[in-house]
């Protein structure tokens, strides 16, 4: 009881001020129609306000959840697509440049830039379906690196950031292939080689990966020519390509796993064995006459 009586002494002060303020607005408000409508005016605006507020802190917290649910979705649609693909007709599929792949959504939990090789920790693992080799995109469908180890739960990336990763790519314009990697410099920037001085190329010229990248599917973004120049000797270009993913700033991205590029890699590793394939064939003697 004490202790009630002495916070109404601590409070009774402001309590009968606010008291009055609002017996005092509220006897202003019905004293004329011009008052009365000057209130009904500012509560309004107060009441727009106070809501536009709360709705933009609650979407800005809300931006996390989002965009994993945006990515999850947008995995969920490539393998959609990449369904429908296969039930297409022989004839039509001829036609057009179909790979058998599999779309994962995950989110980096770890990353890092700023050192010569450098990689990524995904919170997806081998109870996900993440295997050694499977792409990294951005959510935008960007490269981002590839999955190099896997636990349970988790999966370490090679960042396209990490000077020991060549990426097979061509120019989307001309179509000219050649030789992409990080040289350890600025994190937006890869060095791109071994372009042909025939190549029709221009700064903005978009880059991706070709049909038989090992990292990436075919026309996979890789970024865009910020500046080339000819080689001494005058024989290849050498390009600057401005990355298309921000790897300061990726949180969401999509592991992709190509089902067909296990035999390209084989086919790298092994070419003796074909090569023996062949030699295997039967002989066909040409008779001179």
């Amino acid at each position: 009881m004490h202790k009630l009586i002495y916070f109404l002494k601590k409070i009774y002060v402001p309590a009968i001020f606010i008291i009055l303020e609002i017996t005092a607005i509220a006897l202003y408000s019905t004293s004329s129609p011009y008052s009365e409508a000057r209130l009904l005016t500012l509560n309004h605006y107060l009441t727009g306000w106070s809501s536009a507020l709360f709705s933009e802190v609650s979407g800005y917290l809300s931006l996390r959840r989002d965009n994993i649910a945006l990515t999850e979705r947008i995995a969920e649609l490539e393998n959609r697509i990449n369904a429908y693909q296969s039930l297409l007709p022989e004839e039509v599929e001829l036609g057009i440049d179909l790979q058998s792949s599999q779309y994962v959504a995950g989110k980096i939990v770890s990353n890092s830039i700023n050192k010569p090789k450098n990689y990524i920790i995904v919170n997806k693992g081998i109870a996900d379906g993440i295997r050694i080799g499977m792409s990294v995109l951005s959510a935008e469908g960007y490269a981002v690196g590839t999955i190099t180890n896997c636990s349970q739960n988790f999966s370490i990336a090679s960042s396209i950031l990490n000077t020991s990763l060549n990426v097979s790519v061509r120019l989307s314009v001309d179509g000219s292939m050649g030789l992409a990697s990080w040289n350890g410099g600025d994190s937006q920037i890869i060095e791109l080689s071994n372009i042909s001085k025939y190549a029709k190329i221009a700064v903005g010229d978009m880059v991706e990966a070709i049909d038989f990248s090992e990292y990436f599917p075919s026309g996979t973004i890789i970024g865009s020519i910020e500046s080339f120049e000819l080689n001494k000797e005058g024989t290849m270009y050498n390009c600057t390509v401005r990355l298309a993913a921000d790897m300061s700033r990726i949180s969401n991205v999509i592991l992709v796993d190509n089902l067909a590029i296990d035999e390209v890699r084989r086919l790298k590793r092994e070419p003796a064995p074909a090569q023996e394939q062949l030699d295997m064939l039967p002989q066909v003697e040409i008779s001179e006459e």
